[in-house]
């Protein structure tokens, strides 16, 4: 069954944000856009080249009105660390959320229960909790922030534009499609 467009379960954890630890709940990504950013672990290889793409773009999200958080299964105390010790990290600003009972890699399907990591996922939420984007990377695999503020944008303007579609590699100011009989056959 798909994700897409289920509502986000309910969840309480604590995350690392601008040298605090603070509870986030399910509550505190709605009412706005959200992304949520599953990677398998702090101190590794690809998710610091992740993390600091999406904290070099993190004010372009912020601009888009959306807040950006990132979730492995380490706690906010090893968030904490990481984020003091590495140069990469010291970027973020978003919040780095904990979650070593594995409540929010299950409720998103990213948990790879053997070795009690989450696949690198990527969930773009909607203000009502909903979620419009989910895509799941093997762990190799590494993100690209731009590509993920694009996507959010494309969501942010079918949701402002009922009737309206944003065709493959769509941007903002670009045009879009309206779907219909008319239009079969003809792109």
């Amino acid at each position: 069954m798909s994700v897409i467009n289920s509502e986000i379960k309910p969840f309480k954890a604590t995350a690392y944000h601008n040298g605090k630890f603070v509870d986030i709940t399910d509550a505190d990504l709605k009412g706005k856009w959200s992304v949520v950013v599953f990677y398998p672990a702090d101190f590794t290889f690809v998710c610091p080249t992740e993390l600091g793409d999406l904290a070099d773009v993190y004010p372009e999200f912020k601009s888009a009105g959306v807040e950006v958080y990132g979730v492995s299964t380490d706690t906010h105390f090893t968030h904490k660390a990481w984020h003091d010790t590495s140069d990469t990290i010291k970027k973020v600003q978003y919040p780095l959320v904990g979650d070593p009972t594995h409540v929010l890699a299950r409720n998103f399907g990213v948990l790879i229960e053997e070795e009690g990591l989450a696949l690198r996922g990527s969930f773009v939420i909607d203000p009502s909790g909903k979620i419009k984007v989910a895509e799941i990377h093997d762990l190799g695999i590494g993100r690209d922030a731009k590509e993920m503020l694009r996507k959010v944008q494309a969501a942010q303007y079918v949701a402002a534009h009922p009737g309206e579609v944003c065709p493959a590699k769509w941007t903002p100011g670009a045009k879009t499609l309206a779907p219909s009989l008319s239009l079969v056959g003809k792109i």
